[in-house]
């Protein structure tokens, strides 16, 4: 299962260390939702794939960040590049 992540929160700043929370759809099957950073993270690390689409067919997946202090965070991973996919999306 894949999921599209559809909007984020951000607390504290503006950067993607800042989402604390994320809103999805799996266009699979329709099924809505919404989890924390920490819950996304650990979703991904076990195999789990999300991305962002701009409804123009550009689709970028979603990655987890793990710096050398702090906690780990999400970014999209678009062509080889970071982006900034997640932190375009509408916010809660």
């Amino acid at each position: 299962m894949a999921i599209q992540i559809t909007a984020v929160r951000l607390s504290g700043g503006d950067k993607h260390e800042h989402i604390v929370h994320l809103w999805w759809t799996d266009r699979a099957d329709g099924k809505v939702g919404d989890n924390s950073r920490a819950s996304i993270v650990a979703w991904i690390e076990t195999g789990g794939k999300a991305y962002t689409d701009d409804g123009r067919g550009n689709r970028a997946d979603v990655a987890v960040v793990t710096p050398k202090q702090g906690e780990k965070y999400l970014r999209t991973h678009a062509d080889g590049k970071w982006s900034d996919n997640l932190l375009a999306l509408p916010r809660r």
